[in-house]
């Protein structure tokens, strides 16, 4: 019972140290992101959460700039996590926040220069080339290009509907 009441103090007294540098070292990164996906802003991002369509969606809104969406699917190893920047009704840029796709493979989507550089004012047709559209997938990687593409198509969408535009 000792040993149980030292470690469990150890433990809490350790939790209590980290919790606000983990915490302020999350808002950082959460900041540094934002700041690729959406052009230079001067002032503090509002965050804010929505729920649409039985899907809650995480924002930032920047003033000035746009909104910065953190947008969830389902790629070939799981689910694929990317926050799409959004100005003025364009795709501004997008990162990879996290995701569990193919070493190698599906995992360049956050490596592949090429297929990353076209997103940057993308306001074309989401969709891979292979479904008609006008995204280059990944080469041997065609789901992950998939799941990325709709997690960049529901972001626009999300950020258009909360204009208070309709979809076309």
């Amino acid at each position: 019972t000792a040993v149980c009441l030292i470690c469990s103090s150890l433990l809490a007294v350790s939790y209590a140290v980290t919790k606000d540098p983990i915490d302020q070292a999350k808002v950082l990164k959460t900041n540094k992101t934002i700041a690729e996906v959406l052009p230079e802003f001067s002032g503090d991002v509002v965050p804010a959460t929505i729920e649409v369509g039985g899907v809650s969606y995480q924002y930032y809104e920047a003033p000035g700039a746009g909104y910065a969406v953190v947008s969830n699917t389902t790629g070939f190893g799981g689910q694929l996590s990317v926050m799409v920047g959004i100005a003025d009704g364009i795709v501004y840029n997008t990162k990879v926040l996290s995701h569990s796709e193919t070493p190698g493979l599906g995992a360049k989507c956050q490596t592949d220069e090429t297929f990353l550089g076209q997103w940057k004012g993308y306001n074309g047709n989401f969709k891979v080339t292979k479904d008609g559209g006008d995204v280059d997938a990944i080469t041997a990687s065609t789901i992950t290009s998939r799941a990325y593409t709709l997690a960049v198509a529901n972001a626009a969408g999300f950020v258009k509907n909360l204009g208070g535009q309709d979809n076309e």
